[in-house]
């Protein structure tokens, strides 16, 4: 049994093979379920890095990055508590920067 605290690496594969997820993950308090904590990682089928980011019991947190399938950024922002927040930032297959997202305005 894995200990609450402990993290474990999964990996989801695309049916081809290869790795589709990586991210970490613990067990819930209550030990009946897993919540990502952690690295997250997303890849396309021919392995190129899309998406990175980390994950704070089950939520979204810090800088978050999306890459274009050539492996050029295509977008950066940031989460707190599995909101966005700040100014994200997108840019085109090419590299150009595309637009710069004000941050949210909340209630």
């Amino acid at each position: 049994m894995t200990a609450e605290n402990e993290l474990h690496i999964a990996e989801i594969p695309y049916e081809s093979g290869g790795v589709k997820f990586r991210y970490a993950r613990k067990l819930s308090s209550d030990g009946q379920r897993w919540i990502r904590h952690g690295r997250y990682e997303h890849y396309a089928v021919d392995g190129t890095l899309l998406s990175e980011g980390q994950y704070v019991d089950g939520k979204e947190e810090g800088v978050w990055r999306d890459y274009q399938p050539n492996g050029n950024l295509a977008a950066e922002g940031q989460y707190s508590q599995g909101e966005q927040v700040g100014h994200w930032r997108y840019w085109s297959a090419d590299g150009n920067e595309e637009y710069d997202e004000p941050p949210p305005i909340r209630d």
